[in-house]
């Protein structure tokens, strides 16, 4: 969601959770990567090759 360039509270309201929890989170996250900013956060994850997860990609198979 970072690398889409959304915002803290369009994150939070995709996740049902608050805004708050977002800013934590991409705090640490940022503190992790060694980092100060979303710009740098997403170069740093891009160069990591790092692949979500396959059932975050695709859809679940119709039931």
């Amino acid at each position: 969601m970072l690398v889409e360039g959304l915002l803290n509270q369009q994150i939070a309201y995709e996740l049902d959770v608050k805004e708050a929890t977002i800013k934590a989170h991409m705090t640490e996250i940022f503190r992790k990567l060694g980092v100060h900013s979303r710009t740098q956060a997403v170069l740093a994850l891009s160069s990591l090759s790092v692949e979500p997860p396959q059932d975050l990609v695709e859809p679940p198979p119709d039931s």
